[in-house]
């Protein structure tokens, strides 16, 4: 299991999951996907004046503060496995995969009111976002790529990040992107819904395998990887997918919790 720690390099903190524009971007893809029902149900939870996009990084603003929940931001699928095996992979309960199960279940049930169906709800958009992550759902035994160090942009950094913020950062401002990813994400939204949420995580397992470490430039163990054009020419289509469709995914599991 891996032990996150905030790594600082060239001034910027090492994210945990997809950085704030990312997380944003999911939750305004899932907004445009709710049935009305359950807008006005979200509106009703986060109180008047909050969207849902204000609060989709919450769950990492609290981390610190809150240490036992570190651990639900991912799972650790072993990146030389085929599958995930909860078993091994997620042994106490403690992964991205069983606590999406757990916060819906909350939501489901009417009993569940006030500060604990809030953060219900927070803890929801954060963590079906960050599953779509592919280092989210991958343990390549080097603290979901902090360890890997990489030349990016003319500035040294590491794989964790430049997949967080620094790929998307490259691709163009928050609200410009909003228009094309929401327009793909309707326009797929019926194959994309489909599936459990542990078929989500095995096909970003599958893309950590194929894109995320399958195309990473081989280097000498222990020396910096650059990142050059080649590499983002197949990760930047898959970085906008992986949004898309935890958009589309969120909004199926607010939904249907919501209906």
């Amino acid at each position: 299991m891996r032990k996150f720690a905030a790594i600082l390099l060239c001034g910027c903190v090492s994210a945990f999951g997809w950085g704030g524009e990312g997380h944003s971007l999911v939750a305004r893809i899932a907004w445009d996907e709710l049935t009305p029902a359950a807008r006005v149900r979200v509106t009703e939870i986060l109180g008047s004046g909050v969207t849902i996009q204000s609060v989709a990084s919450w769950a990492d603003q609290v981390r610190n503060q809150r240490r036992e929940t570190a651990p639900w931001h991912y799972v650790d699928i072993p990146i030389d496995q085929p599958h995930l095996d909860m078993a091994r992979d997620c042994d106490k309960g403690d992964c991205v995969i069983a606590k999406i199960e757990e916060f819906r279940k909350q939501l489901r049930d009417p009993a569940v009111q006030g500060v604990q169906r809030r953060e219900a709800l927070m803890f929801l958009i954060h963590f079906v976002g960050d599953m779509h992550q592919p280092l989210h759902c991958s343990d390549n035994k080097d603290k979901g790529g902090n360890d890997v160090h990489v030349q990016f942009s003319g500035r040294p950094s590491n794989l964790h990040s430049v997949w967080d913020s620094g790929l998307l950062g490259l691709m163009g401002k928050e609200d410009d992107l909003l228009p094309v990813y929401a327009h793909d994400a309707a326009k797929h939204e019926k194959s994309w819904a489909k599936g459990s949420v542990s078929d989500w995580a095995e096909e970003s397992h599958k893309a950590a395998q194929k894109i995320t470490y399958g195309r990473l430039p081989k280097v000498a163990a222990g020396d910096q990887v650059s990142i050059d054009a080649k590499y983002e020419k197949k990760a930047d289509p898959l970085v906008k997918q992986q949004i898309e469709k935890a958009g589309v995914r969120l909004a199926r599991v607010l939904n249907e919790a919501l209906q």
